[in-house]
Formats: C-alpha cells, structure tokens, sequence
C-alpha cells in the first residue's frame, strides 16, 4: 500500500511541476529579419553578365562558321582542280 502511495505522490508532483512550467511564459525574442532584396539594379547586372557569358562563345563560333566555310569551298576547288 505504500509502494501505491509513493507512486501516486510522485504522479501528482509531475503533473504540478508540468502545469507549472507551462504557465511560464516563454522568453521574448525578436523575430528575425528577412535579409534586404536585392536592388534591381544589381539583379539586371548579373543577369545581363549571365547573358553575355552564354553569347560570347555563340557570337565567336557564329564568326569562325563563315571561315570554316571559306575553307570548305577552297578545299573543294583544290579537289576539282587535282581530280583528271
């Protein structure tokens, strides 16, 4: 019967010490900040640097197709000229 009551005891001191902990408030804290959205301007300046990186290269090989054309007919010439 003892053992019952010690059990019981502990029981109920759980429960107080729970209600009691939970009528605490909780510490106030500032909510954080969002951090700051990025200027237009900055956003158009690195798009338009994403932009030109992607078309350099296509402007460069858009230039050497014309050579590489050049060469293509001359190479062909130079084989009517050596064929009999």
């Amino acid at each position: 019967m003892k053992r019952r009551g010690y059990g019981l005891a502990v029981m109920v001191g759980m429960v107080m010490v729970g209600l009691i902990g939970c009528g605490q408030e909780a510490p106030k804290t500032e909510a954080p900040k969002p951090p700051p959205a990025p200027s237009k301007s900055v956003t158009d300046s690195a798009g338009q640097a994403v932009v030109d990186s992607i078309k350099a290269p296509m402007d460069k090989a858009r230039g050497v197709e014309g050579t590489l054309e050049k060469a293509a007919e001359k190479t062909a010439d130079q084989v009517k000229d050596a064929t009999p």
